[in-house]
């Protein structure tokens, strides 16, 4: 009889033993980053992270500190860094030469300045993700970069409105109303882009109601959309001015061909290539920014934060190009640069004085 009882609660402890392990394999089944740390679980989860500053960190060794970083967060840190530095230089050039007062260069220093913001703007966002994580940091973060960003695009904006000006009032250009417009361009610019910023900060966000948050937390689903919808609105406003500066562009030239009986070579080669520049500015503008701008449209909380990662790192590359296209080919700005690093202007290097419908 003892022997028996001994046997069935041995039995019975066995099978107590197999049911808690199948248990435990379950729970882990359903829940894989049950055994991750916090860090390894947060970037392994399909949820959107890409501008939350609140997750947290592994404590521990540093191996696992390292492991929790996301690669992605990584690029956008060296992404922002980049235009930092290119955009610091052009406002240092445009800043220290009086020469470069004019409304057109008025307008490149916005845009830099802009860029300058938001590349400090990631490097914020890597820096205060991964060290001082918190709600509020992350609220401000974000809506330092939706103003930078907002900025830079409305300054891409006010310029081609400079630029169609120029040429449709050529003679009045230099004018006192001209800088007056350009000054009213900046303010409503910049007015409007910390209006915009700000509204996360004064409650405009997915705090407190985590099913109304878009691809970007802690951004909304509607602010998301707004910001969507007014990037179209500039977008389709600077393809209609660029469409009508081409045409004024090819309508030159065509009187000049008249005039000769045929199109010189060099007007012709003007010509061709201000209509490619007008396609190079517009094609990277809308090949950098309109992926991001339709999937904060499209997208969802819910989608892997891959997506949002994929579209945003080419949404910075506009601003690390802008200083390429709308500064360092100008020939004033590279006389200034040869006065700067050089400290004297070698007169052998010719440059060309141009005119603010350059392009």
């Amino acid at each position: 009889m003892n022997v028996s009882a001994i046997s069935l609660n041995d039995t019975r402890s066995v099978d107590a033993t197999t049911v808690a392990a199948e248990g435990a394999a379950t729970a882990a089944a359903s829940d894989p980053t049950r055994w991750l740390p916090p860090g390894s679980a947060a970037l392994g989860s399909g949820t959107n992270g890409s501008l939350e500053l609140s997750s947290q960190l592994p404590a521990g060794s540093p191996g696992l500190l390292l492991s929790a970083i996301n690669p992605w967060d990584v690029m956008l840190c060296v992404s922002g860094t980049v235009i930092a530095g290119e955009n610091a230089l052009v406002v240092a050039i445009i800043s220290s030469t009086p020469a470069l007062r004019t409304p057109m260069f008025v307008l490149v220093g916005s845009l830099a300045t802009a860029d300058l913001l938001a590349g400090c703007g990631l490097i914020l966002n890597f820096v205060f993700q991964y060290v001082i994580p918190s709600e509020t940091v992350s609220l401000l973060t974000v809506g330092f970069l939706v103003s930078s960003f907002t900025a830079s695009v409305s300054s891409l904006l006010a310029i081609t409105v400079d630029r169609y000006l120029s040429l449709y009032n050529a003679l009045t250009y230099y004018s006192e109303r001209t800088l007056l417009c350009v000054h009213l361009m900046l303010a409503v610019t910049w007015g409007v882009s910390l209006c915009l910023g700000l509204l996360p900060v004064l409650g405009w966000n997915c705090l407190a109601d985590r099913a109304s948050c878009s691809v970007v937390r802690p951004l909304t689903r509607s602010h998301v959309a707004l910001l969507s919808t007014s990037f179209f609105v500039v977008f389709a406003i600077m393809l209609h001015l660029y469409a009508r500066i081409c045409k004024v562009v090819c309508r030159h030239a065509h009187q000049i061909a008249l005039q000769q009986h045929f199109l010189a070579p060099p007007h012709y080669v003007a010509t061709r290539k201000g209509v490619s520049t007008l396609a190079i500015v517009l094609g990277t503008f809308g090949a950098s920014w309109l992926p991001f701008a339709i999937y904060c449209v499209v997208g969802s909380h819910e989608y892997p934060s891959v997506y949002t990662y994929a579209t945003l790192l080419p949404a910075t590359y506009n601003s690390m190009i802008n200083p390429i296209i709308y500064a360092y080919r100008n020939q004033e700005i590279q006389r200034s640069m040869w006065l700067l690093f050089c400290g004297c202007f070698q007169s052998k290097v010719h440059f060309r004085s141009r005119s603010p419908s350059d392009v």
